[in-house]
């Protein structure tokens, strides 16, 4: 019976004098896959990641947040712990996501517009969708 390349099987290995043998690193590149549209894989996963738009608040619920917001003044240095659900805007793409975060507060920076919690956490007032805390009562959104 006859095999394929029966002839050549036995022949010694040619070793070239002229060149050196290649490594294995250099021999395995050749025939790694070629990534002809670089940064393409991560493009279409960005784009297929969702996003929310904010949603706007009605009259009460910005009524309820400001007394929320009068009664965590008027009890500021007793660091009271308060979630906080706000919207996060999203850095890449349009839209963003709601976020939950519970803390006690050390400060509220009127100027700048934020909540400052003991972990120098920073809530801005303009993205706050609802307030919760034993301190507010029935106010809670």
């Amino acid at each position: 019976m006859n095999f394929p390349y029966e002839d050549i099987v036995d022949l010694p290995h040619h070793v070239s004098k002229k060149h050196p043998p290649m490594s294995r690193l250099n021999r395995a590149a050749q025939f790694a896959p070629f990534a002809a549209l670089t940064g393409h894989s991560a493009a279409i996963k960005e784009t297929a990641r969702l996003t929310d738009a904010e949603t706007d608040l009605s009259d009460n619920d910005i009524d309820t947040l400001n007394r929320c917001h009068n009664i965590l003044l008027e009890h500021i240095n007793e660091q009271p712990e308060v979630t906080f659900i706000y919207f996060e805007t999203d850095t890449r793409k349009s839209g963003g996501a709601y976020k939950a975060k519970t803390g006690k507060v050390r400060k509220i920076d009127e100027y700048k517009r934020v909540y400052i919690l003991t972990d120098d956490t920073k809530i801005p007032m303009e993205h706050l969708f609802s307030m919760e805390s034993e301190l507010f009562g029935n106010e809670q959104l």
